[in-house]
């Protein structure tokens, strides 16, 4: 075996059974959700008539729904001092709401399910986050957030997978295919409530009264409000990827084999978030997230400009890769730019904020796509990367005066 084999099985070991667990809880709730996602678009476009914008509309408001109420269960996480039962609330909620998708009648069911989902999703987020941050080792934080980021994605690949061939088991009927999806929706919730276990508060932790208090936000940093000024910037430029799945649904693909999509760019993400998540630990996250943006703008490049299917097949996967160049190391540098009682809130005002700006970019690419077509909406989201490039050098310079943080 190979010394960086070795290296990475050593590393593996050395991070807690929690934050596997965690993995393992985001993973299954991840089959369930990608199974339903993978095939949502088309099902709202196609069978229930509804248009491009109007997608960009339901996907913005479900995500900005989401990253409004990561803040209060966030900040609440840090007023009780206690993560997991806020998380196994918001995944039970998410569980709950997995049957409603197949009995939806119409569009105004699917939204509503879609949009209670998304609170369920929002209620688990930060203070999940925030665990993982507490349960790392020293040293591990990137390490830590790429391996549940990794988990995470595998069953964002799985779940498309298994779309597919239930969508072929029962000749392209969807229903069927979301009842199956409540299945591991129920697992993750049981895996979360039997294994997961939180570490006790450390005593000389401070009690904090109100984490969204005036006081209490500017403990927050300077360094943290700027990661978070950069992840805006960049969340403008990824909009959902609800549109990658229309933008090969155009150019042709198969009703069936639409899911592969997602399969593509999340099988990418696994790859890649967690050896990037290592190395960050070694050498820093600024780079690594320069070079997530590079790569976000080729993504978008090719998916404007490339012909036919197998064009569209190379932007997907790029996309992919940029996700796991970033996404995990914008986790670790909000848990390491702030205090460590105020992380729940620190995640919740990060994700809200973020929200808004995926709200924004989701129905600025529906009406880009509804006007101009998928060119230009792919060609916005490249722009939108380049400016936020620009952001980092700063961030560079504040990490560099404050290198716990990174």
């Amino acid at each position: 075996m190979s010394a960086p084999a070795v290296q990475d099985r050593k590393l593996l070991s050395r991070l807690p059974a929690g934050i596997w667990a965690l993995g393992f809880v985001s993973l299954l709730m991840d089959v369930s959700s990608e199974m339903i996602h993978a095939l949502l678009p088309v099902y709202l476009t196609v069978g229930l008539g509804a248009s491009a914008l109007a997608l960009g509309v339901i996907e913005g408001i479900a995500e900005a729904t989401a990253a409004i109420t990561k803040v209060f269960s966030g900040a609440l996480s840090d007023r009780i001092g206690r993560r997991k039962e806020l998380a196994a609330f918001g995944y039970g909620l998410a569980a709950v709401t997995k049957p409603v998708f197949p009995l939806a009648a119409s569009l105004g069911w699917v939204v509503a399910a879609r949009f209670i989902d998304r609170i369920g999703k929002g209620i688990r987020g930060a203070p999940r986050d925030a665990l993982v941050a507490d349960l790392a080792p020293p040293g591990m934080r990137g390490a830590a957030f790429g391996l549940r980021q990794s988990l995470d994605t595998v069953g964002a690949f799985l779940g498309p997978l298994a779309a597919i061939g239930l969508m072929w088991l029962f000749a392209n009927d969807f229903r069927s295919v979301f009842w199956v999806a409540v299945i591991p929706a129920v697992l993750s919730v049981a895996l979360l409530l039997w294994v997961v276990r939180e570490p006790a508060r450390p005593a000389a932790r401070r009690k904090v009264r109100n984490p969204l208090s005036r006081a209490e936000l500017t403990l927050l940093g300077p360094v943290y409000w700027w990661v978070v000024a950069v992840a805006t910037l960049f969340t403008l430029a990824r909009f959902s990827e609800a549109f990658l799945i229309l933008r090969a649904q155009g150019a042709g693909i198969q009703l069936m084999l639409v899911p592969l999509v997602l399969v593509g760019m999340n099988l990418a993400y696994a790859l890649s978030a967690w050896p990037v998540g290592v190395l960050s630990d070694r050498i820093g996250r600024t780079g690594l997230l320069l070079s997530g943006l590079g790569l976000l703008i080729v993504a978008d490049l090719v998916l404007a400009l490339a012909p036919g299917l197998a064009g569209i097949a190379v932007g997907v996967l790029i996309w992919g890769l940029h996700m796991g160049f970033t996404q995990g190391l914008l986790a670790a540098l909000v848990a390491g730019s702030v205090p460590e009682e105020l992380r729940g809130t620190a995640f919740g005002m990060f994700n809200l904020v973020t929200g808004v700006a995926l709200l924004i970019a989701s129905l600025l690419a529906g009406a880009l796509w509804e006007v101009y077509g998928p060119g230009a909406t792919f060609l916005a989201g490249a722009g939108f990367a380049a400016v936020s490039a620009f952001g980092l050098l700063p961030l560079r310079r504040r990490l560099a005066r404050a290198p716990e943080a990174g």
